[in-house]
């Protein structure tokens, strides 16, 4: 049993900031990558960034690259995904995912275990 619990997110005005974080655990709880991913209201789930276990490879989400930033400060923490310089078309629930096998990316089908989601609305 594997669980992704999910902390942070919450309103903010745009150009604001906010930090999502995701622990991992359980028995089996050392995965080889985890990601973020977003489901914004009446669109489908999209990659965020992702992050291997030791944080050696990340991936960034073409157009969030400069304000969103995926880190982890040692295997026994959690993984944060902060973010900066926030849009209203950032508004959306996100969710963090652990991959048990690859390197992570931005397929969620690679992803095994999903987190409950969190919100985040950026609006004025």
């Amino acid at each position: 049993q594997v669980d992704l619990v999910q902390s942070g997110g919450g309103s903010v005005q745009p150009g604001g900031s906010l930090k999502l974080s995701c622990v991992v655990s359980g028995p089996s709880a050392t995965m080889a990558a985890v990601g973020w991913f977003r489901q914004a209201p009446g669109k489908e789930r999209e990659s965020v960034a992702s992050i291997t276990w030791t944080g050696a490879i990340t991936y960034y989400r073409d157009s969030l690259k400069g304000r969103f930033t995926i880190f982890r400060d040692t295997v026994e923490d959690p993984v944060y995904l902060q973010m900066h310089s926030l849009k209203p078309e950032d508004t959306a629930v996100y969710y963090c995912a652990a991959d048990q096998h690859g390197t992570g990316g931005h397929l969620s089908s690679d992803y095994q275990y999903w987190g409950q989601g969190t919100r985040v609305a950026v609006s004025s």
